[in-house]
């Protein structure tokens, strides 16, 4: 497996599928390229990225501190040593929040921009509630409060698993500490306005982990930026309504291609 080295000199694992346009995907906090295994063959035509975040994988795992600012340098180091001047990008969840970064901090690297299932940060965005906080701090119900957020009742009832958004069950505890402070100290608000890549957004309209209001508080933070939910879906929307959300980001790309 290939790695890129940074300029702290932490090296990241990456993985690269397929022929096209250089698409990267961005998985979720504490998660690695898994999170996009049941999905990634549906982005054929591009050249899917993906990495291992630092503190999950096959990256270096330092005991430090980690930002959403810092994953987008980490992503740029992939570029780099892929040897790419840009590249579509699409992230969710936490990887939404890192994506922003990316197209704020490196805006020539961003050819075009999803967010999926993310927020601009706490202090200017809709956050989970209280009750959700607790269970999900229930080391003993904590994978199923989890999992019950992600997907519908309906859908895990026929879908047994195995599940690729829970986290990377390999990760030390403290990485997974530092992941949860970057994702709970990111605030891009001031940024947002100054994104110039073309911008999709999309979202659960039944996601309450990350709540979908925030879908049009980005969009109206964005320039020129477009919000989209998808109907009865929760935060996996990517996952379980893949048949609706594959082609709605395909289709953003094509035209982007075109333009």
């Amino acid at each position: 497996m290939p790695h890129a080295s940074t300029i702290d000199g932490t090296r990241i694992a990456y993985q690269v599928r397929g022929e096209g346009q250089p698409l990267v995907l961005l998985a979720g906090q504490s998660n690695n390229h898994t999170w996009w295994d049941p999905i990634r063959s549906d982005f054929q035509g591009h050249q899917t990225i993906t990495l291992d975040w630092r503190g999950t994988g096959e990256s270096d795992k330092p005991d430090e501190v980690y930002s959403t600012v810092g994953f987008a340098d980490d992503v740029v180091a992939v570029l780099d040593d892929l040897e790419l001047d840009n590249a579509y990008v699409y992230g969710t969840s936490m990887g939404g929040r890192v994506a922003q970064w990316l197209a704020i901090n490196h805006p020539e690297r961003v050819k075009a921009l999803v967010l999926g299932c993310t927020s601009p940060g706490a202090a200017h965005g809709y956050e989970r509630s209280q009750e959700i906080r607790k269970a999900l701090a229930d080391p003993a119900r904590t994978d199923r409060v989890l999992l019950e957020l992600m997907y519908t009742p309906g859908w895990l009832a026929d879908n047994p698993g195995p599940y690729y958004v829970l986290g990377d069950q390999s990760m030390p505890s403290y990485t997974k500490r530092r992941h949860l402070v970057a994702s709970n100290k990111h605030d891009a608000w001031d940024g947002l306005p100054s994104i110039t890549a073309p911008t999709l957004i999309l979202h659960g309209s039944d996601d309450i982990f990350s709540p979908a209001a925030n879908a049009q508080l980005l969009a109206d933070r964005i320039p020129g930026a477009r919000a989209e939910l998808i109907d009865g879906a929760r935060h996996a929307y990517f996952h379980e309504f893949r048949s609706v959300a594959s082609p709605a980001v395909l289709s953003f790309l094509a035209a982007q291609h075109r333009a």
